[in-house]
């Protein structure tokens, strides 16, 4: 069915349409997906020629929950969306009914106003819908990268979006599709591979799981590709933080390795259907991406001819220009179509609003974004009457269920990469009389699934999230007589079969994670130091977001895996120590021998790594 105030005008439309196709020599050529596009394109002019200034500004703006002045402020600006960042849970508190309660509430809002247009809820579901507790968090892009396995990141990215749609939400800000070129950025576990086939590959397929074949299924969510383009290709140095050298830096490459590297990623999530693409906070030889028409306009919807909307980054619209209205109109006329404001979204409305008032930003301008806007709203079947605009409460079930906590332990155990393995040292017998653990990631979801999981930045500790950790993975695993001993430091191993120790990276996201220094931190190399004082064979688990300087940690551990950040299912990890499946993962990365080699990429005139990108042993 249609809204109220389109019946009139669509109808008149239908009229037209059926005497067009009956004038048409061959009706039989005109496809169903092309009159759906029509039908789309109709309804939204139709639609656009009864808004208000003020009504399509509005649904050009996109606020936080938790930056909202008032929940009615929806209804007030006539707001196109609403998001949750990381951590920005609902004022009820982080569960999955409160986020259901907060984002109903909000949608509510939208349905009050004269043309009711619905808000999309946009939330950075990365590695499952990881900011709500009980989700099931999945591996990081880098693992998934690892497991060179398209259908299962397609797979990863519907359950995804089946606990996303459990909670109301309909917009997810993935997937990260950068081509990661140097390690020390700390966003390299959001990228699938320092290659853009891989990554090409994998992103396509997480969109097309996202949104399945149709926009308008009920348990689809909208997919948002970033970051365009070349986030993952910014020099050393030239980072907008403090004590962040890369991210938000500047890309200085030319325009032949822009094209080459990181731009065929974002033709592979086109041609996948991505109903959105989310800028870059980087620039690009000096020029911001939120304020560059030629990269916006002219290459993304002209030359590449992507009809979806460009969502902002989070106040990235700011970093454009020091005068915030200046930001604003040189941001809107590059191309940005929603600005993601936080916090600063009425002044976002009163800035536009008067740079279309005094004519630097075109009326045009403003109708070919909320254009863009309306398709993406109708082709998910938003703007129907009898759209489920509500969540559909059955789907809590599926939140967090065993189901799902399978498929992600299949990918954890898919994505770990064996790089060492000496004498047989793995797979172990779940019959050896005793086995040692240590490290300070053996017991600590938070550490195992690392950035983006419940707050922004992560944390360490069992606040986190359900799940399972290494520790009590093996536990689980191993004979009724097998007696497993624990310590964080590696001491108390003497007498064991085999120990087994876990260290790696604590939890960091964007700017945090940027650093100089990959080498492991003292309290990892005395645990593997202890352990192989014992005597015992030593099988060292290495939790991080990209490959680490081992020095001599490598040469002290009988067998090595690197397990990248693997999520809530700690058991997928024991399923290969104890041999009930080969390893198959192969590095999306090259693994440098030293800092000296970083970057290092596959192609480089002194590519000598210690492991080549695709290295990866099984057994």
């Amino acid at each position: 069915m249609l809204r109220k105030y389109q019946r009139i005008v669509f109808a008149v439309y239908l009229i037209g349409a059926g005497i067009f196709l009956a004038a048409c020599d061959a009706p039989e050529s005109v496809s169903t997906a092309q009159l759906a596009s029509v039908d789309i394109d109709a309804r939204v002019d139709s639609l656009i020629a009864d808004m208000t200034l003020a009504e399509k500004i509005g649904q050009m703006t996109q606020a936080e929950i938790t930056g909202l002045k008032d929940p009615d402020d929806v209804a007030n600006y006539f707001l196109g969306s609403v998001l949750s960042g990381g951590g920005a849970d609902p004022a009820a508190g982080n569960d999955v009914n409160s986020w259901t309660e907060a984002y109903e509430d909000l949608q509510r809002r939208s349905l009050q106003t004269r043309l009711a247009i619905p808000i999309l809820y946009g939330v950075d579901a990365v590695h499952g819908h990881n900011n709500v507790l009980g989700a099931v968090i999945f591996p990081h892009n880098i693992g998934l990268g690892a497991t060179r396995n398209a259908d299962l990141v397609e797979e990863i990215a519907r359950i995804t979006a089946v606990e996303v749609r459990a909670t109301g939400i309909n917009w997810n800000f993935a997937p990260c599709v950068c081509v990661a070129r140097d390690i020390r950025w700390g966003r390299t576990y959001e990228a699938f591979s320092e290659e853009p086939e891989l990554a090409a590959e994998l992103g396509a397929a997480a969109v097309r799981g996202y949104q399945t074949s149709d926009l308008s299924d009920p348990l689809a969510v909208l997919a948002s590709a970033k970051h365009y383009v070349g986030d993952g290709g910014t020099a050393f140095g030239t980072g907008d933080f403090e004590n962040a050298p890369l991210d938000q830096g500047d890309m200085q490459v030319s325009e032949e390795e822009l094209r080459e590297i990181h731009l065929p990623p974002f033709y592979s999530v086109i041609e996948a259907g991505t109903g959105t693409i989310m800028p870059s906070y980087s620039s690009w030889n000096g020029e911001k991406l939120h304020g560059h028409e030629y990269l916006l306009t002219t290459v993304l919807k002209e030359e590449m001819g992507y009809e979806g909307f460009l969502i902002s980054d989070y106040n990235a619209i700011q970093q454009v220009h020091s005068d915030f209205k200046t930001a604003v109109g040189m941001s809107i006329n590059a191309g940005v179509d929603m600005a993601m404001m936080p916090n600063d979204y009425i002044e976002f409305i009163e800035a536009l609003t008067e740079l279309v008032e005094e004519g630097t930003v075109s009326e045009e301008r403003i109708d070919d974004a909320v254009r863009r806007i309306l398709r993406v709203k109708f082709q998910m079947g938003l703007m129907d009457d009898d759209a489920p605009l509500m969540a559909d409460r059955s789907l809590l079930e599926r939140f967090g269920s065993d189901e799902h906590r399978e498929v992600a332990r299949r990918a954890v155990r898919e994505s770990l990469v064996l790089l060492k393995n000496e004498a047989g040292a793995l797979p172990l017998s779940k019959d050896i009389a005793r086995i040692h653990v240590a490290g300070k990631s053996a017991d600590d979801i938070g550490n195992q699934s690392g950035g983006w999981t419940i707050e922004w930045q992560g944390a360490s500790g069992e606040v986190t999230t359900g799940g399972t950790t290494i520790l009590e993975a093996i536990r689980r695993a191993v004979g009724a007589d097998t007696e497993v001993t624990f310590s964080l430091d590696g001491n108390g191993a003497e007498g064991a079969d085999a120990v087994i120790v876990v260290i790696g990276e604590t939890p960091y996201a964007e700017g945090s994670g940027d650093t100089d220094d990959l080498t492991l931190d003292a309290e990892d190399i005395a645990a593997v130091e202890a352990a192989h004082a014992s005597g015992a064979p030593v099988i060292t688990i290495l939790i991080s977001g990209r490959p680490m300087i081992l020095g001599e940690t490598l040469d002290r551990s009988d067998a090595f895996i690197a397990a990248w950040l693997p999520g809530t299912e700690g058991q997928g990890v024991a399923d290969v120590i104890f041999g009930d499946y080969a390893p198959t993962g192969k590095l999306s990365f090259t693994w440098p021998r030293s800092m000296d080699q970083v970057p290092l990429t596959v192609g480089a005139d002194d590519y000598d790594p210690l492991f080549e990108w695709g290295y990866g042993l099984s057994f």
